[in-house]
């Protein structure tokens, strides 16, 4: 895999105006949404980056094209290049916050870091932030955080539905038994440690960690230990970029098997597995919507933009575990102005404090699902005042050599374990930062 060395590119890139496409901030029109698109096609995770921000890019352009906007309301948007850099994630935020007619829709930062650095912000701005499958798992409680959303699962969800199938492979019972959680070591990585210790000690198995520093090359003494001495039932990994094609390596090299390593829905595409080769084959990592073109969203996409000759990029990437995860994270943002419209009038575009109430109303059933494309893409979720995460399914998925496919149907967390967990760490936080938590009792 090549990585490009980590760049201060800045490149805020206004595309030509029309139906597939967005208008400099200068032509936007008051019957237009913008959306800031912050990505990284550069540094060192540009590769893994680079076909999200397709999907999402893409996804709008088919949204445009196939249904002329959302009710009539043209999608606009513009890119703005953030290396994974935490500070030109903020400078990105602030440069594209007031950009088109009522400001920006919604954020979605693509980065634990940026997340953290702009939760506060985009609060005080009163823009909504989309983290779908990252930053704080705690946000998920929306009395504490009424403009950060996480839907559709958190790395807590995600660790307790990875244990849960670890513990479902060995009848049932872990106790007795070895797992190794090996982490990029951030906040990223530290965050589903409260989950991962306080199962290990509900079930009894035996927990080994391993932080990995940036960027996650130098696993070699790591895994010599974890194949050679501690030899775990299992295998973790909260890995992104160079480490997981690494890990996945050095794990065959000790003999670890493949079909006993389990890695994050940022461990699980065709980036992580394509690079070790073989050596992939029978690896597991979890995810929360489908991979592969047979969706008809995906098909869609292809109809309506690519082969129209309008598609983001080199178009190589439609498809892909990360593409089609840009095209989820639209989605739920074109759903959210679609319900907003709803409660505040269709043909409009929405304010963030506007399309804020619509992620809140969101309630994406299998009926709204199969009208966007979705069916069998992804599961249902609901969200509410107090529940900004709405559903916190996890699934697994394994790589053959060629392809992913399924290994373990959708899989509910504990989810009045992981709630209290919520609440505890976002009660914590609002007295910190001196927040009164909203009532959201006689909310929905």
């Amino acid at each position: 895999m090549r990585f490009a060395k980590l760049g201060l590119v800045f490149a805020a890139a206004a595309v030509a105006a029309g139906a597939l496409s967005a208008p400099t901030p200068v032509l936007a029109q008051a019957q237009e949404q913008f959306i800031p698109a912050l990505v990284y096609r550069t540094g060192p995770f540009g590769p893994n980056g680079t076909p999200f921000a397709d999907g999402f890019v893409d996804y709008f352009k088919m949204i445009n094209a196939r249904d002329g906007g959302v009710n009539g309301v043209k999608l606009t948007w513009e890119e703005c290049e953030t290396a994974y850099n935490t500070d030109r994630g903020v400078e990105c935020y602030e440069r594209l916050k007031g950009r088109g007619p009522l400001g920006a829709t919604a954020i979605v930062p693509l980065s634990t870091g940026i997340t953290y650095a702009l939760i506060e912000r985009t609060a005080a701005d009163k823009i909504p932030l989309l983290t779908s499958g990252y930053g704080r798992s705690d946000s998920s409680d929306g009395r504490a955080f009424p403009w950060t959303f996480t839907l559709p699962a958190t790395y807590f969800s995600q660790m307790d539905a990875i244990v849960s199938f670890i513990k479902s492979k060995e009848g049932g019972n872990l106790r007795g038994k070895k797992i190794s959680y090996i982490y990029h070591d951030s906040a990223f990585g530290k965050e589903p440690l409260p989950v991962i210790q306080r199962l290990a000690k509900e079930y009894g198995f035996e927990l080994s960690e391993f932080p990995v520093p940036n960027p996650g090359v130098e696993q070699k003494a790591i895994w010599l230990r974890i194949g050679r001495q501690i030899r775990p039932n299992y295998a973790i990994m909260w890995g992104w970029g160079i480490m997981n094609p690494t890990a996945i390596q050095e794990a065959a090299a000790v003999g670890f098997p493949r079909d006993k390593f389990i890695g994050v829905w940022w461990a699980g595409s065709e980036q992580d597995v394509t690079p070790p080769g073989d050596l992939a084959k029978g690896y597991l990592a979890a995810n929360f919507h489908g991979s592969g073109k047979d969706y008809k969203v995906i098909r869609d996409i292809e109809n309506h933009v690519h082969k129209a000759g309008q598609a983001t990029g080199d178009g190589k990437h439609i498809g892909t575990v990360l593409y089609n995860r840009g095209a989820v994270n639209a989605a739920m943002i074109v759903e959210a102005v679609r319900t907003a419209q709803e409660k505040h009038g269709k043909g409009k575009a929405m304010s963030g404090a506007q399309v804020r109430d619509g992620f809140e109303a969101l309630n994406l059933d299998t009926t709204r699902l199969a009208a966007m494309g979705f069916e069998g893409f992804m599961p249902p979720l609901k969200l509410s005042c107090g529940d900004h995460e709405g559903g916190g399914i996890v699934r697994i998925q394994q790589w053959d050599g060629k392809k992913w496919n399924w290994a373990s149907d959708w899989i509910e967390p504990n989810r009045k374990m992981i709630r209290e967990m919520y609440e505890a760490s976002a009660g914590q936080y609002a007295r910190e930062k001196n927040i009164t938590m909203r009532n959201c009792a006689n909310q929905s």
